[in-house]
């Protein structure tokens, strides 16, 4: 049970799945549900503090190589693109409602980057960030939960 938790928990610092697919993976392990839910939501989050260390210090140096300056181009494109008109139009509450969409790329990931791309101010753009995680992971959970339980009826 503590591998699977803890590979859980990878999942959900993962951009590739976040905690959409940490809990999703926790639960069909036999996990605790509410550990589940509560280790998941925690790795997701701080994805926040981490990306913001990466964008304010890591980013500006790494911004000078051709490779990595088109592949941030890219991906600030996409978050623009994802999140731009909510976030420009209702700052703090389309951030929250961007991120708390479980959909792929709708994450904390995206939403961090839009949040710095759009000037929002930090605390507020994490708070926003955590809102959405928490909502999306409380979406992800019961959907998951009654899938299960469907499945097993």
């Amino acid at each position: 049970m503590i591998s699977d938790l803890l590979i859980a928990m990878l999942w959900s610092i993962s951009p590739l799945g976040e905690a959409k697919v940490g809990i999703t993976y926790a639960l069909l392990n036999g996990v605790n549900i509410y550990l589940a839910f509560l280790f998941c939501f925690m790795a997701n989050m701080m994805v926040f503090p981490i990306m913001t260390f990466f964008l304010d210090v890591i980013n500006s140096y790494l911004i000078r190589w051709y490779y990595y300056k088109k592949a941030a181009i890219f991906v600030a494109r996409r978050a623009k693109v994802g999140a731009g008109d909510n976030v420009r139009k209702y700052g703090f509450w389309g951030l929250m409602i961007f991120v708390l969409i479980p959909l792929p790329g709708t994450g904390v990931y995206a939403g961090t980057i839009a949040g710095y791309l759009f000037g929002l101010e930090r605390k507020q753009a994490f708070l926003a960030n955590t809102i959405g995680i928490f909502i999306s992971c409380v979406l992800v959970w019961v959907a998951t939960l009654g899938a299960m339980k469907g499945f097993n009826s």
